[in-house]
């Protein structure tokens, strides 16, 4: 590690802000830049019907998550560019910026006419959009982190950065619940149509709160003293790079903590929520409804584990959170599935309904056929086929269609009884307390590990490649993974929990870096 003469800690009160003031000031601005965020990945499925062609709505549905995954890939340059800047001219106005670019793209995505309208156009304008939303987030939460650091005093950061880190669940949970109440509010054929777009746009206003808030923001005291002393650092890059000690702390800092806290994160929420929809099939609304009460309940501990590690040290809480995910992921995802696989529950009773729909065009005939099982534990599985006919053929249809439709199930849902959500809430919350082990205390450690001269870019670069690259591209990943264990392309797979291989490989090689090499940060640490 490079070595500086050691500086005081930061003042308690602050002439023009509280540490308070900072706090919310950052958590603010942060939690609105991973809402814009991850409004993108919750809204994947009909995106993949707005802005790709539908023929193959498999294809469909990969080339929205992999466009999804190019904002995680992106990040790491995001850090460098905004890590570079933070360090030569200031954390405020760099993370102000991140905040402006992050909140403009996301607008614009709720504005871009969809792929019957412009063609291919529209998902290259989105990919454009998907890749500016990226490089902000790069270099926002760097930033952010930083930041709060620097005014907090010495055996409290890991308490007071941990607010920070509740800004990425309460941006998803944010999301989530505008979502459910967009959907809700205008019903879910407006929704799927037009409906989708209010949360994009929705978010320009709260982007503008939080520009206001931050140009009320005073920099930090820490860069305030060194650019006041003329200390700052020429080429940020170069000094965290170029030098041996420096980038040896870099990679360490990827490869036993933050590549294995990244997989951990996404694979506890974001896999969590695709597994409960796309293998469980159960039900959206509810789906979403208890992932946000899991998130709900998980989120207090992100501070709880931040405190707790100015007392006893940073590694070993964030390792042991990346241990027993490791050991415990198989085991609940199968109880998870266990809990809606319907060849494990008994039936009391059936209705099938049919319907005859005018096609759009008039000449034909669209037959849908709804059935809604009920079974002992109060759950309902409904399964929805559709036939089309010529128009003239009508009633050849409604017979075809009583006799259950030739045509593969194209939705298949699980309403689950009420022992059966809480059930599920509370294997969702196991996980997302798997998060906030390895992500309250990870702020604090990797400030810790850097110089207040290029703290910004060196700690912001391992963070969005353990987090942007590892972690965001765990639905991906694990999806194809999944998919992979297909017998053949038109069959299912044979292994639903496949997925974890990845996130679970990843853990466990940084489970071992960490625990031989990481230093274990505490509380009598001052920054350099």
């Amino acid at each position: 590690m490079a070595t500086t003469q050691v500086e005081p800690p930061p003042p308690q009160v602050e002439e023009t802000s509280s540490i308070q003031r900072v706090i919310i000031a950052s958590s603010v601005g942060t939690l609105i830049e991973w809402y814009d965020f991850y409004i993108f990945g919750s809204l994947a499925t009909i995106i993949s019907t707005q802005f790709f062609p539908t023929t193959n709505p498999t294809a469909a549905l990969l080339s929205t998550l992999a466009t999804f995954a190019v904002g995680f890939v992106v990040r790491p340059f995001g850090a460098l560019f905004f890590g570079r800047l933070g360090d030569l001219v200031g954390r405020k106005y760099t993370f102000l910026l991140t905040l402006i670019i992050m909140g403009g793209s996301t607008f614009a995505i709720g504005l871009v006419p969809g792929y019957a309208t412009i063609g291919v156009a529209a998902p290259v304008i989105v990919i454009v959009l998907r890749i500016l939303q990226g490089l902000a987030l790069g270099g926002e939460y760097g930033g952010a982190a930083t930041y709060v650091a620097e005014h907090s005093p010495v055996g409290r950061r890991g308490y007071f950065t941990s607010f920070i880190q509740t800004t990425a669940t309460l941006g998803l949970f944010v999301s989530l619940g505008i979502i459910l109440i967009t959907r809700q509010s205008v019903g879910v054929a407006a929704f799927n149509d037009w409906g989708w777009r209010v949360p994009f746009i929705l978010s320009v206003f709260l982007v503008a709160i939080s520009i206001y808030i931050r140009l009320r923001m005073s920099e930090s005291p820490l860069f305030s003293k060194i650019k006041k002393e003329g200390k700052t650092s020429v080429n940020p890059l170069a000094e965290s790079f170029g030098k041996k000690e420096n980038l040896k702390m870099v990679l360490l800092a990827l490869l036993g903590a933050t590549m294995g806290q990244g997989v951990v994160w996404y694979t506890g929420q974001f896999y969590a929520l695709s597994f409960l929809q796309s293998v469980c099939n159960v039900e959206y609304v509810q789906a979403n409804t208890l992932v946000g009460a899991a998130l709900l309940i998980g989120t207090p501990f992100f501070i709880v584990f931040g405190a707790l590690s100015d007392k006893i040290g940073r590694k070993w809480i964030m390792l042991s959170g990346m241990l027993i995910a490791i050991i415990a992921y198989r085991p609940i995802y199968t109880a998870m599935y266990e809990d809606t696989n319907i060849k494990n529950k008994t039936e009391v009773a059936e209705k099938t309904n049919v319907a005859v729909k005018a096609a759009m065009t008039g000449t034909d005939s669209v037959i849908t056929a709804t059935t809604l099982k009920t079974y002992t534990d109060g759950t309902s599985y409904k399964e929805v086929k559709t036939e089309t006919f010529p128009a003239d053929d009508a009633k050849k249809a409604v017979l075809a269609a009583d006799k259950k439709l030739a045509k593969p199930v194209i939705k298949k849902e699980v309403t689950l009884s009420a022992g059966g959500f809480w059930l599920m809430v509370f294997l969702v919350t196991i996980q997302v307390l798997f998060v906030t082990m390895v992500y309250g205390p990870i702020a604090a450690f990797l400030v810790e590990l850097f110089p207040t001269r290029i703290r910004y870019t060196s700690m912001s670069l391992p963070y969005h490649i353990g987090n942007g690259v590892f972690g965001g591209l765990v639905p991906l990943i694990s999806t194809r993974l999944v998919l992979a264990t297909r017998p053949a392309p038109d069959q299912p797979p044979s292994d639903l929990l496949a997925g974890l291989f990845y996130p679970i490989l990843i853990a466990g090689v940084c489970f071992v870096i960490g625990a031989i090499y990481l230093p274990n940060k505490s509380h009598d640490n001052t920054m350099e």
